[in-house]
C-alpha cells in the first residue's frame, strides 16, 4: 500500500472534508494528492491532461463514461484520458480514516517522446510499433510501478533543486511500465479473440488455463516453438516481465479472487493457483499486494461486513 510521509502529512493544509487537495505542479507533471473525510456520493473530478489516479487508503465507487461502475481500492490504478470526468463515491470516508488517492496528470507531450524512444529502442518483434494505450484502464500495481509511485510521492514533495530531472526520468520509466502493463492486458483479456497463429498468444492462453500446474519456461518455449532463451526474450520484450514473473502475477490474481470465498483455507488457495509451498506464495502474494494472504483475506472480510 502507497504510504504518505510524515513531512507530508504535516505540512499539508485541509481546508475541506471533500476532495481536500494538496497540488505539487513541475515541468511535465503534476500530483495532486486528495483527502475526503467525510462520506459522500457523486463528487466530479477533471483534468485537462492524461491522468495516473492511485488509491492510497480506503475506497471509492469509480463511475466512468460507457463503464460498469467499480470499487477502487488501495493498491489499484487507473488510466484515464484528457477531460474524462469521473463521478465518485466515498462510502466509507471518516474524520479518523480519511479516504486518500493521488492523481498525476502527465503532459501529452511527455507520453508522445517516451513513445518515440520506445520505438526506436523497444521495437516489438512483429513489427508493430507503441501507441497510446487503451484509456479507462484499471489494473492492479506490479512491485515495479508501486516502487516508482512511492518514490514520486517523495519527490514532489521534497525541496530539492533538481527535483525536475529526477521526476522527470521516474516518469519515463512510470510510462514505460504503464504501456507494457497495458500490453499484457491486451494480450491476456479474455474480452479479445486471441490469434491462434500467433505463438506468443497461444502460449499466454495455455499458462491462464494451467495455472494449477506446473509450468517451466522449458515447456512452455517448445509450446511456441522456440528455443528456451528466444523464447525468453520474445516474451520479455513483448510484455515487460519475464514468463516467470507473469506466470507469478496472474497466479496472484487468481489467488486474490480465491481468498474472498470464505469456505477457502490459504492452503486450498495456494494449490489451486499451484505453489508448490506456502511459504513462496506467502512470498509472492505480498510483494505484489503489499499484504500478506491472511492480512488480505480479513480485509476482505472486513469490507464484506461493513456492506451488509
Amino acid at each position: 500500500m502507497l504510504k504518505l510521509s510524515d513531512k507530508f502529512l504535516e505540512g499539508r493544509r485541509l481546508e475541506t472534508m471533500v476532495e481536500n487537495q494538496t497540488s505539487y505542479t513541475l515541468k511535465n507533471a503534476a500530483m495532486h494528492v486528495f483527502e475526503t473525510h467525510e462520506q459522500a456520493e457523486k463528487v466530479l473530478l477533471q483534468f485537462n491532461q492524461p491522468v495516473l489516479a492511485s488509491m492510497i487508503a480506503g475506497k471509492k465507487v469509480m463511475h466512468l463514461r460507457d463503464y460498469e461502475s467499480f470499487d477502487f481500492l488501495p493498491g489499484e490504478s487507473l488510466i484515464l484520458p484528457a477531460n474524462e470526468t469521473m463521478c465518485i463515491d466515498f462510502p466509507e470516508a471518516k474524520s479518523k480514516n480519511p479516504t486518500r488517492c493521488l492523481a498525476m496528470a502527465i503532459s501529452e507531450d511527455k507520453i508522445k517522446k517516451v513513445l518515440e524512444i520506445m520505438n526506436e529502442s523497444m521495437a516489438k518483434d512483429d513489427q508493430r510499433e507503441w501507441s497510446l494505450m487503451d484509456y479507462n484502464f484499471h489494473f492492479i500495481n506490479d512491485q515495479g510501478i508501486f516502487q516508482i509511485l512511492q518514490r514520486l510521492l517523495f519527490l514532489f514533495s521534497e525541496n530539492h533543486p533538481s527535483k525536475d530531472f529526477f521526476v522527470d526520468n521516474m516518469l519515463r520509466e512510470l510510462i514505460i511500465r504503464i504501456l507494457q502493463t497495458n500490453e499484457r492486458k491486451i494480450y491476456t483479456s479474455s474480452q479479445i479473440s486471441i490469434n491462434s497463429n500467433n505463438r506468443l498468444s497461444f502460449v499466454i492462453r495455455y499458462i491462464r488455463e494451467h495455472l494449477h500446474e506446473p509450468l517451466t519456461v522449458e515447456e512452455l518455449s517448445k509450446k511456441a516453438y522456440m528455443s528456451p532463451s528466444h523464447f525468453y526474450r520474445i516474451f520479455k520484450t513483448e510484455l515487460g516481465i519475464s514468463p516467470v514473473e507473469f506466470i507469478n502475477n496472474e497466479r496472484i490474481k487468481l489467488a486474490t479472487g480465491l481468498l474472498q470465498n470464505p469456505k477457502l483455507n490459504i492452503k486450498d488457495v495456494y494449490m489451486q493457483c499451484g505453489f508448490e509451498s506456502r511459504s513462496y506464495f506467502n512470498r509472492v502474494f505480498k510483494n505484489r499486494q503489499q499484504l500478506s494472504p491472511g492480512e488480505y483475506q480479513a480485509k476482505i472480510k472486513s469490507i464484506n461486513k461493513y456492506k451488509m
